[in-house]
């Protein structure tokens, strides 16, 4: 119990430091807040997850920390992040040098987002629907029903 209370403690100062930019440029300073970043996502924090997993993805060292910022991001997706399954939803669409591009499997993600609420994955599902792609045919109805969600989402 005081574990979980001081990690939570510990990964809301890092977090708040975490604007601090001369403070990130010290290794020593970066490390304590990937630690505390890291260690509040290994509890099952999905806030934490999806913070440190888009850390991983797009500023972490190497192959390694870019497959754990995809794992982070896929376990926060799977509980309710939106952000995170949006997030995903563009991985798989793109590919990389160890995921060929999936636009089935980015339907999949958007839907996730779009239903927890991300209006940019219901947009994103429009326009696939609306011009297909590998292995997704083209289909008005869908690409009408997600434009629509996603200017309900909007606000438009």
């Amino acid at each position: 119990m005081f574990g979980a209370l001081r990690a939570r403690v510990g990964y809301l100062l890092a977090r708040r430091l975490f604007h601090w930019a001369w403070l990130v440029r010290q290794p020593r300073a970066w490390r304590w807040l990937e630690g505390q970043f890291a260690r509040m996502a290994n509890l099952g924090d999905r806030q934490a997850q999806s913070f440190y997993g888009h850390i991983l993805l797009f500023r972490g060292q190497g192959l390694g920390a870019r497959n754990e910022g995809r794992r982070l991001l896929g376990l926060a997706a799977r509980a309710g992040d939106a952000k995170a399954a949006y997030q995903l939803g563009v991985l798989s669409l793109a590919g990389d040098t160890q995921h060929a591009a999936d636009a089935q499997q980015a339907i999949d993600w958007w839907t996730l987002a779009a239903q927890a609420g991300h209006p940019a994955a219901a947009y994103r599902l429009a326009e696939l629907y609306r011009t297909g792609a590998a292995g997704v045919a083209a289909d008005a109805a869908q690409a009408e029903h997600f434009s629509a969600l996603s200017n309900r989402l909007s606000g438009l």
